[in-house]
């Protein structure tokens, strides 16, 4: 991966992947960051020491890779000024969330390769994850490259079906916040019980950090993981007992399908 890397927009997202090729060897002389706010950009030549600008068609018109990491409101404003400027055909890739590749390609031409990414937040600590799907004018050494990028924050799992990116969306990428909400009432029920809400807190998330690691890095499923800590008669047992004689399972599948649905419906109204 040699070529030059352009990213329109300088926000927390791009930001994140910007640190993670950095931190992985990428050259900053190679990176170019395009942002209509200076201080954005201050920031990240500051940090990182990569090329900034103002000007977004000077930013791709050297660049291998386009990555496009402004919102989705904004994203026909972007993409249609840059259509005249993308005549060494780079390869996009788009991480704003509702446009499907069909709109990008309309508006940045139809024959360019286009990969979209539905990343997540703890992409900001290189510990994300995300979900790709390119379109059929993608080489493999595109992908290649698309993997290198979006690797450098965290895992990365391809699509084969553009569809799935709504799942994605109720799994991943809206997916921290429902850690969250759980470590909040975890923390709340420690409270309730008897512990300082440091403490509490501080036990909650380093316990959702150990889970997750422990399953990351483990031989056996989550299921088994969970009959792992489940001795017969014991307090765990009891805890998921409550969870499933409430409906846990039920309560996750209709918040998650109320996800993917909002998903649908926001491409549509952006579209």
């Amino acid at each position: 991966m040699s070529e030059q890397i352009t990213f329109i927009g300088g926000g927390n997202m791009a930001n994140s992947i910007i640190g993670g090729l950095v931190a992985k060897g990428f050259g900053p002389a190679r990176i170019f960051a395009c942002d209509p706010v200076q201080d954005n950009l201050d920031k990240l030549a500051s940090a990182y020491g990569v090329r900034t600008g103002t000007d977004n068609a000077e930013g791709v018109r050297q660049a291998g890779t386009v990555v496009l990491a402004v919102k989705p409101q904004i994203m026909r404003t972007v993409c249609e000024s840059l259509r005249s400027t993308l005549d060494q055909k780079p390869l996009i890739i788009s991480i704003a969330a509702g446009i499907p590749v069909a709109k990008l390609s309309e508006w940045l031409g139809d024959d360019l390769a286009i990969i979209r990414c539905m990343p997540n937040t703890p992409a900001l600590v290189q510990a994300g994850a995300s979900g790709l799907y390119a379109n059929g004018l993608t080489t493999a050494a595109q992908k290649t490259t698309a993997e290198a990028i979006l690797s450098a924050v965290g895992i990365v799992e391809w699509l084969d079906d553009e569809s799935l990116i709504d799942a994605v969306t109720a799994v991943s990428g809206s997916g921290p916040a429902y850690f969250f909400l759980f470590m909040e009432a975890m923390v709340a029920a420690g409270v309730d019980q008897g512990l300082t809400e440091e403490t509490a807190s501080n036990l909650a998330i380093q316990t959702c950090l150990g889970a997750g690691l422990l399953a990351q890095q483990s031989d056996v499923g989550l299921a088994e993981l969970r009959r792992r800590v489940c001795s017969p008669g014991g307090t765990t047992l009891k805890a998921i007992e409550s969870f499933e004689q409430n409906n846990l399972r039920e309560v996750v599948a209709k918040a998650m399908r109320a996800c993917a649905d909002r998903a649908q419906e926001m491409a549509k109204e952006l579209n």
